[in-house]
């Protein structure tokens, strides 16, 4: 059975071509195939063209025909890198979110550049904070070029997130012939709490020894794989952020627990989708 294809939401910027080579990269590794798809929505002012002279609506033949010869294009750069990766291309009349996140639903990935321009403007806005949320597959946004050697690292909790966090990042870097980096933060005392026994910038003993007993499990599902493990006090967001500079790709779940539920699909995840030093990707499970 073949893999579950790869979906790119491709213009012609640097960074969307950045997430076209990587996605090509991973179709190399993995035997799917990968969907070139640009998504971009008519004016909310449509409806009142007809009272306003003009002689043509945006957009017109002209538009579409411009934006598939750059789609074209990409599928002939990735046929002289990538020559038996299968590809295709797909141009819709829609909002790039709910384009990408409908075609999460049968993607194996979604993967996306961390900028872009026309109908990819926001990715790092609105499109990335809907496409992150409300994907049903794993969703890929590409920073910087790290090293190929680079590890993998993934963010956890123990949250039932973690473990499709740790799946995703165990199969990368084996994938990839790479060592596997866990980093576990637990946010420091601060406010009222502040300056009494409880503040401490140490990892208490009970909380060590789980996140110890998850580590092992699974370095027995990945003997040879290189495990590492760093539990850390520290805000998720900066521990990750660093552990960021010298990885390949930094690997969260979508929830996480109490209050680290809204962060992950909030604050912490955009701080690291805007700021990390690598790729990130956000883990789904699939929608049953």
């Amino acid at each position: 059975m073949s893999p579950s294809p790869i979906v790119v939401g491709y213009d012609r910027s640097v960074e969307a071509k950045l997430a076209a080579a990587w996605a090509l990269d991973e179709a190399a590794r993995t035997g799917a195939a990968v969907e070139f798809l640009y998504a971009y929505e008519w004016p909310e002012w449509l409806p009142a063209a007809s009272m306003v002279p003009a002689t043509s609506v945006w957009p017109d033949t002209a538009t579409d025909h411009a934006i598939k010869q750059a789609l074209d294009e990409a599928v002939a750069t990735a046929l002289s890198t990538h020559p038996d990766v299968r590809t295709k291309i797909s141009l819709l009349h829609n909002s790039a979110a709910l384009a990408l996140i409908d075609r999460s639903a049968h993607a194996g990935l979604v993967v996306v550049g961390s900028r872009g321009h026309s109908a990819v403007t926001n990715l790092l806005g609105s499109v990335s904070t809907a496409l992150t949320a409300r994907a049903q597959c794993p969703v890929i946004v590409v920073r910087g070029e790290p090293s190929p050697t680079a590890p993998v690292v993934v963010g956890v909790d123990d949250s039932p997130s973690s473990h499709t966090a740790l799946v995703f990042a165990a199969g990368e870097a084996a994938a990839r012939n790479v060592p596997l980096r866990i980093v576990r933060a637990w946010t420091p005392v601060t406010g009222l709490w502040a300056g009494t026994p409880m503040e401490t910038r140490t990892v208490l003993e009970s909380e060590r020894h789980a996140f110890d007993e998850l580590v092992a499990t699974w370095r027995q599902k990945y003997p040879n794989l290189p495990i590492t493990a760093e539990a850390v006090v520290d805000h998720p967001a900066n521990a990750l952020i660093e552990a960021s500079k010298t990885a390949q790709l930094l690997v969260v779940g979508t929830r996480g627990r109490g209050s680290v539920r809204a962060m992950l699909l909030g604050s912490v995840s955009q701080h690291l989708l805007r700021n990390a030093a690598c790729t990130v990707a956000v883990a789904h499970d699939r929608e049953v």
